[in-house]
């Protein structure tokens, strides 16, 4: 009963979601984003709450409680509608859902063209449909204008950039002819999100209630807000005292000023750099046997996309494919926003200085993102919920425990770049401190921004972007040092118990997926 009960409702799951399940490689949902209008929304959420019935009826299983995690957690963000609130609730599917099967590549390149042709059809409609489910008395002005800048790079993305995946002539004219409705209906939409975010008086905070609902009954963490927030600062407490030490001065932050003078001179050669750092991690992990590579895994590492420049300001990944047999994910080196200043290029150069590529490399490819999602994605076929339903949690905290890892084995091997991995894991309690206090209303976005300035090594850029990112997308940001935390405890209790190698853990609990951390430690501890 239970197996058919969570298969049947992946299923719904994949039918209602059409874009997510294309993402992970359903390709019987390649060609459509789904529908977006109020109405669906609202009977999906109908829908997810007869789920809920019926799920927690089923005998206690990790599957099961997998599931739960995931209702319970979408069920309470009702009360915070980013389909109301977000114009990148919308934007951002059509980008990655549109350059995500070229990166891909399971399809032949005329079927990939043909499937990206249907879902160009559906833009203009999904646009149509977040113009008319955005509500200015629930939308922040802030949300929206970070929504508005990426929302101005639709149109070069979908004529200039997205024909570029394509290789034959003919192919590469049927998929710009089928762009350009979608581009001037992203030009449409750049419009009214320029009225929009004049008209806009909703507030981004979420409140301490649900922040701390999320923490409890999605990511299953077993405190709230409050407790999120005093972890942080303890954390950073610990991490200056060490920070000081490395550098011989109570002004560790001048000492991180002048390593971040040492950088790639321009962007491109900040992509080599990183693609060479990248192969010495994984080297490392072959050296000390630290886990299982996957038969047949790639990373490759190439400039951010243009439309996620003017959001994400820090290094990111995009992973296999996890229902299928792809093994390659792409390592997304930070460019800036086209049109970007000479200044605000060097302050992005800054900001992955030679001292910072190991840590971030290690974060972001082996054994961090690329390195889990490739293991995942290797797993059998017995638990496909745990290949659907993640969380940052556990993917980003996992990558941050792999940073601290590698020191372990001695792979920061100069002052600079020790204290470069130790400012990351600073800057990240530094998230913790901020990420609360903005969502339970005791600190403003500039205040906030001071904050980053003066407590952690970044530019003033960066500093912005990562605010901004922050009020957009709430318990995201705390999620990276809380995860490395729990996995911390949970690989003491594994190696004290006896149950197997250090390897032997970090196959086991990575393979699991990216679960709430209290399921990881079930899993880890032995149950299946």
């Amino acid at each position: 009963m239970t197996t058919d009960t969570l298969s049947s409702f992946l299923s719904w799951y994949f039918d209602h979601h059409p874009a997510h399940a294309g993402q992970l490689g359903s390709l019987e949902h390649y060609s459509t984003f789904g529908d977006f209008s109020a109405a669906a929304f609202e009977q999906r959420a109908r829908a997810r709450g007869e789920w809920l019935g019926r799920i927690e009826r089923l005998p206690e299983s990790v599957d099961r409680d997998l599931a739960l995690s995931a209702l319970r957690g979408s069920l309470a963000a009702e009360a915070w509608p980013g389909w109301r609130r977000d114009p990148h609730e919308y934007s951002s599917v059509i980008f990655f859902g549109l350059l995500g099967p070229f990166l891909h590549g399971l399809l032949p390149e005329d079927e990939l063209v043909g499937a990206a042709v249907a879902k160009l059809g559906e833009v203009p409609s999904v646009l149509a449909a977040a113009q008319a489910n955005l509500d200015p008395s629930l939308a922040s002005p802030l949300v929206v204008r970070r929504g508005l800048d990426q929302a101005r790079t639709g149109r070069s993305f979908l004529l200039d950039s997205l024909p570029l995946e394509v290789s034959s002539p003919a192919l590469r004219a049927k998929l710009v002819d089928a762009a350009v409705p979608a581009a001037e209906a992203f030009d449409r939409y750049a419009v009214f999100l320029e009225d929009l975010a004049v008209r806009a008086i909703g507030d981004w905070r979420m409140g301490e209630k649900l922040y701390s609902t999320l923490l409890r009954d999605k990511e299953l963490l077993g405190y709230g807000a409050p407790e999120l927030h005093r972890r942080g600062q303890d954390a950073y407490a610990a991490l200056e005292a060490e920070l000081v030490e490395l550098a011989g001065t109570a002004d560790w932050r001048s000492v991180m000023s002048t390593l971040q003078a040492d950088h790639p001179p321009t962007l491109e050669a900040m992509r080599t750099e990183y693609e060479a750092e990248t192969a010495r991690a994984r080297a490392a992990l072959v050296e000390h046997s630290l886990v299982t590579l996957p038969e047949g895994e790639e990373c490759r590492v190439v400039p951010s996309p243009p439309f996620n420049r003017a959001v994400m300001a820090v290094a990111s990944y995009s992973g296999p494919p996890p229902l299928t047999s792809k093994r390659t994910g792409h390592f997304f080196v930070p460019f800036t926003p086209p049109g970007a200043t000479d200044e605000q290029v060097a302050q992005r150069l800054r900001t992955n200085s030679r001292s910072q590529l190991p840590t971030i490399s290690v974060h972001e490819a082996y054994p961090g993102h690329h390195w889990h999602s490739a293991w995942v994605a290797a797993q059998g076929p017995e638990h496909p919920l745990r290949k659907v339903f993640r969380t940052p949690y556990f993917s980003e905290g996992w990558a941050l425990y792999s940073e601290k890892l590698l020191r372990e084995v001695g792979y920061y091997t100069t002052r600079a770049a020790l204290m470069s991995h130790v400012e990351a894991r600073l800057f990240r309690a530094a998230r913790m401190i901020v990420d609360t206090a903005l969502h339970c209303g005791d600190m403003t976005p500039p205040e906030a921004e001071e904050f980053m300035l003066a407590r952690t090594a970044l530019t003033p850029g960066t500093a912005a972007g990562e605010v901004k990112r922050y009020c957009a997308w709430p318990t995201q940001a705390p999620s990276y040092l809380t995860g490395a935390l729990e996995i911390d405890q949970i690989r003491e209790e594994y190696l004290a118990a006896g149950l197997g190698t250090l390897r032997d853990f970090h196959d086991r609990i990575a393979g699991s997926g990216s679960l709430p951390l209290g399921l990881a430690r079930r899993v880890a501890l032995g149950e299946n």
